[in-house]
């Protein structure tokens, strides 16, 4: 089928408006084909990402072969271009009022614009070095701060959620550090850890115990 007489297709008429508007509201970075099932032929492409053209081969393969039962939006999928660029891609059989396949819609999304800037977030968002140890040296409320905090994240359990083996752990960390070789500390760490200071205390003992029998 020619550009031209595509241009005639009801297909076109009735679906047209609905790719052209997702082409405009993704554009540049949407690709939106409508195919034709019957002859295997692009009827429309909005925002074309290759040579493709209408007329061209859809190379869709056969809709037979798809599960009765199967819905009729498929994806998203991945896609890649000749140039390395990686697509995300949803496909959508449309059917005629006799429930046939008329037409079948792609759309093409290009995740270069999202990888660059979660590249430039992540950049921005983690260190790259290591803090500088002597300045945070006297800060012992830092630490605090820092060790739980990082045990969190390696856990994904927030301190509400910890266990008592948790907090086992979080306070060897903390005494490794020094932490508790401050007064005032073992009230901190309490508040920090949403626990009374009897417990921390008990915790401690605990730990300390193998060390002081050897």
């Amino acid at each position: 089928m020619s550009g031209t007489e595509a241009g005639h297709d009801p297909r076109l008429r009735m679906w047209g408006p609905v790719c052209q508007a997702v082409a405009l509201l993704l554009g540049p970075y949407a690709e939106v084909v409508l195919h034709d099932p019957e002859t295997d032929r692009v009827l429309e492409i909005w925002n074309p990402m290759t040579t493709r053209r209408p007329g061209d081969p859809s190379l869709l393969g056969e809709l037979d072969a798809l599960a009765p039962s199967a819905q009729d939006v498929y994806g998203p999928y991945e896609k890649m271009l000749v140039d390395g660029r990686r697509l995300s891609s949803v496909s959508a059989v449309l059917r005629d009022t006799q429930d046939r396949p008329s037409a079948v819609l792609c759309i093409n999304l290009d995740r270069t614009p999202l990888e660059q800037a979660a590249a430039v977030l992540s950049a921005f968002g983690a260190p790259v070095v290591q803090r500088p140890e002597p300045l945070f040296e006297e800060d012992w409320s830092e630490r605090i701060q820092h060790v739980i905090g990082s045990y969190v994240r390696e856990t994904g359990r927030p301190v509400e959620r910890m266990t008592r083996q948790d907090r086992l752990v979080v306070l060897g960390r903390l005494d490794e550090a020094r932490v508790f070789a401050v007064r005032r500390a073992a009230p901190v760490v309490a508040g920090a850890l949403r626990v009374s200071r009897s417990t921390v205390y008990g915790l401690l003992a605990e730990l300390r115990a193998p060390s002081a029998k050897d």
